[in-house]
């Protein structure tokens, strides 16, 4: 008996020890990436932006390659942690980065771009875009790295690498990264680093365009988070039109930035509270506009709730969309329906002029 019982306080001690270990681990290896840090352009190109001229810019949240229409996410409800394996996960890429290029925009802006992550097998998924958009200047900014994450147990999820990328057929002069703020609690465990990133363009009247891509953050408590890491951005953005710059930004606000997507598509069978409306007079007082891509007619979500499988009646919403400074007249915006074939985001695309 006293060996047995020994024998059963030596397996918990062990595992006290392992858990206590691997704790001290993800604290210990946790860091933030830092603010203000330049960010190396790639190809970069030697024109100029012009104004009244009309320019497209498409942005898409690819999910790191992984979400395809039979992808659930285990943090939203699914099942899966990793791309469903190395072979779909590359076809995957290339259909997204056929989309990307026959979609022919000027300016793209990419979020969820994986470089060394375990759940997408080490794939540097900036590799197939690059070569999707010859000729164009092209950032990366890494969005966080998280410590290795052993959870789900059957298929821990693993170290992350993860970041947004912005392509420009002008040139880039200088490109940086913004740090975001984030929760203080154990949330940014889950929902790591978050930045966004500043490209600078030259306009040919002398000008500025100031090119911004954000990923704000999802998996919080409350939400709230995301509205202080939006005042942070608006107040950037402001800054830089007072300059007399024109702006320009883009992204996955993780907000139902249509206030309530549900009009539009309808109630969902399971009801969530994740994506929180903007707070009404977030832009008062500046001379920004958001841009909610959405055609009345025929509407399309721009993001899915990757509980599971597409399917009708998951809760679906509008989450991504651009904002613009006075000085830029946008003429159309509409979400490209994949019918998340790809992504559980559409990408959505804006049409804009920058004003003489």
């Amino acid at each position: 008996m006293k060996k047995v019982l020994k024998t059963v306080l030596c397996v918990l001690l062990a595992l006290v020890l392992i858990v206590g270990g691997y704790l001290a681990y993800v604290f210990i290896d946790y860091h933030r990436i830092g603010d203000n840090v330049p960010l190396e352009v790639t190809d970069n190109q030697t024109a100029r932006a012009e104004t009244g001229k009309a320019y497209t810019i498409m942005s898409w949240n690819i999910g790191f390659g992984a979400y395809e229409s039979d992808y659930g996410f285990f943090m939203d409800g699914g099942t899966e942690s990793w791309a469903w394996s190395k072979e779909r996960l590359d076809a995957n890429l290339r259909n997204i980065s056929d989309v990307v290029r026959d979609q022919g925009a000027d300016f793209y802006i990419i979020q969820e771009v994986d470089t060394d992550s375990t759940r997408s097998y080490h794939r540097d998924e900036r590799v197939p875009l690059q070569l999707a958009l010859p000729g164009c200047a092209n950032i990366w900014a890494q969005n966080y790295d998280s410590p290795f994450l052993f959870y789900p147990l059957t298929q821990p999820h693993g170290k992350s690498v993860a970041g947004i990328m912005t392509f420009s057929p002008f040139a880039i002069t200088s490109a940086t990264r913004r740090e975001l703020p984030i929760e203080d609690s154990l949330m940014k465990l889950v929902d790591l680093d978050r930045c966004y990133s500043v490209s600078r363009i030259p306009v040919a009247n002398g000008r500025e365009l100031v090119l911004y891509n954000m990923h704000l953050s999802a998996y919080t408590s409350d939400g709230t988070i995301a509205n202080e890491q939006l005042q942070l951005l608006i107040g950037d953005m402001q800054a830089e039109y007072e300059k007399g710059n024109y702006v320009v930004c883009g992204g996955d606000f993780n907000k139902d930035i249509l206030g309530d997507s549900s009009v539009y598509f309808g109630k969902s069978d399971i009801e969530y509270t994740w994506a929180q409306p903007l707070p009404e007079n977030i832009f008062d007082g500046t001379d920004l506009q958001l841009v909610a891509p959405l055609d009345e007619e025929h509407p399309v979500p721009s993001s899915r709730n990757a509980d599971g499988p597409y399917h009708e009646g998951q809760y679906v919403l509008t989450i991504d969309g651009f904002i613009v400074s006075a000085n830029v007249t946008v003429s159309a915006s509409t979400v490209i329906d994949t019918r998340f074939a790809y992504s559980d985001h559409n990408p959505v695309e804006m049409t804009f002029t920058l004003e003489p």
